[in-house]
């Protein structure tokens, strides 16, 4: 069964839709034993790193997925900031990662960007 962690950051409903619509057993939970029965994890996130890092910790799932992952080698698919959350640190914040990816998540630079909204949504000329 693949979980998608509710700890309160994402569009949790987004990928649940992806998921069921490719034909996988999906459920969405914050509870701790559904969490530990998944066979398959996905960390969703959306918006500041900071606001993510501290809603999962407190949470109190971190100590659960950590062992899943690092431990049991459990898969984990982290979408948008639930991906950045991998790493050591983020530019975007003063929060420390989780630290399973040695680095630090930057923003991506480009040649006039001071007029371009970051994260884009839209394609760029």
């Amino acid at each position: 069964m693949i979980v998608i962690v509710d700890y309160g950051v994402g569009n949790l409903n987004s990928v649940y839709n992806m998921i069921r619509k490719v034909g996988g057993k999906v459920l969405i939970s914050g509870e701790p034993d559904v969490v530990n029965a998944a066979t398959k994890l996905v960390l969703p996130g959306m918006g500041h790193f900071d606001n993510c890092m501290i809603r999962f910790r407190s949470s109190g799932l971190a100590a659960i997925i950590e062992e899943k992952v690092i431990e049991k080698k459990t898969p984990l698919l982290g979408i948008c900031v639930g991906m950045q959350m991998f790493m050591h640190s983020s530019e975007e914040g003063v929060e420390k990662g989780l630290g399973w990816v040695k680095g630090k998540t930057i923003r991506f630079r480009m040649p006039g960007e001071a007029n371009i909204k970051i994260p884009n949504m839209g394609w760029l000329d």
